[in-house]
């Protein structure tokens, strides 16, 4: 079996890869390299490529039928809320027009099966513990329009021409498989903290005033290597005839606030992780935290890390890396 990964060779992506590659699979690798690198894919087949350019289509549908792609994993996307906030028809043109690409030219390669890297981001703030897949579609930014826009074509391309769909919405991802498969970003919570540790900076917290235990907003962090394996669980379910649903969950089910993931870090590492009160941002629901019971049921799949866990592979992966904290 060939898999075709777009954004294979960012953070997620570069983790699917591997475990595609440990299943003895081939892979092919799609990325416009703007956040990924070729380092983190090995020697796997990569074609350069934005999926909103205007070629796209046609290197998209060469390439599937060259490398006889049976199936696409698709994680290219931007994907920074602020961002998306002040250049909204840029985010439509890359997330949704990217899509539109891939998938057309998935249609024209005759490959039909497709698994989506939706987002949390569809749900907006909802005013329940726990989110369940039903409750999505209140976006409240331009990137979870994105991600919900993404859903509806997934499945509109289903009913026009057979199209087998499923979107899996993360929730906040964190940590590492491979300590040389880290992080690269500083746009999630644990790197932002180790980035201001490493820079001789305390760690901030927007907001101790939320209807909260601690006061800090609560989320629901998942082990990356987790993530990844949900993707390979999702490809299989791909190839099943019964197929009960489309979407799903992607998290733990337990939620931790900023204040106990910032104190992890401080265990884990050692090092005073005292932190900066700053005022609330807007947007930021007091608590995110979804119910992964659907996916559970349906793929076979669970979260297997806690937020330990998570924190140490984070750790052990920046140490690794050429910002290394005290030496």
């Amino acid at each position: 079996m060939t898999t075709l990964v777009t954004g294979g060779a960012g953070y997620i992506g570069a983790h699917v890869v591997r475990l595609l590659q440990q299943r003895g699979e081939d892979v092919v690798v799609v990325d416009d390299l703007t956040t990924g690198a070729a380092s983190r894919i090995g020697q796997t087949t990569l074609v350069k490529l934005d999926l909103a350019a205007c070629d796209a289509v046609d290197v998209l549908t060469r390439t599937m039928i060259e490398h006889k792609v049976d199936a696409v994993v698709h994680f290219a996307a931007r994907k920074q809320v602020g961002e998306s906030v002040a250049r909204p028809a840029w985010y439509y043109q890359q997330n949704v027009g990217g899509m539109a690409n891939l998938i057309t030219a998935m249609e024209n390669a005759r490959v039909d099966r497709l698994v989506f890297s939706s987002s949390a981001a569809t749900y907006g703030q909802p005013e329940v513990d726990r989110v369940a897949e039903k409750l999505s579609g209140h976006a409240i930014n331009p990137y979870g329009e994105t991600k919900v826009v993404g859903e509806w074509l997934g499945r509109a391309a289903g009913v026009a021409w057979g199209l087998r769909f499923v979107a899996l919405r993360y929730f906040n991802v964190a940590g590492a498989g491979w300590p040389e498969l880290g992080d690269p970003a500083i746009l999630n919570l644990v790197p932002m903290v180790l980035d201001r540790l490493e820079r001789g900076e305390r760690p901030k917290i927007f907001g101790t005033d939320y209807p909260t235990p601690d006061g800090t907003c609560i989320r629901d962090y998942i082990h990356v290597l987790d993530l990844a394996r949900a993707h390979l669980a999702a490809l299989d379910y791909l190839t099943s005839d019964v197929r009960p649903h489309d979407a799903f969950n992607v998290g733990t089910g337990i939620g931790s606030s900023v204040r106990e993931v910032i104190d992890e870090i401080g265990r884990v590492s050692g090092l005073d992780v005292t932190a900066d009160v700053e005022p609330r941002r807007a947007g930021d629901p007091a608590a995110l935290v979804g119910s992964p019971d659907l996916i559970e049921s349906t793929l076979g799949w669970r979260a297997e890390a806690g937020l330990p866990e998570i924190i140490a592979s984070a750790w052990e992966a920046w140490q690794a890396g050429p910002r290394r904290i005290g030496g």
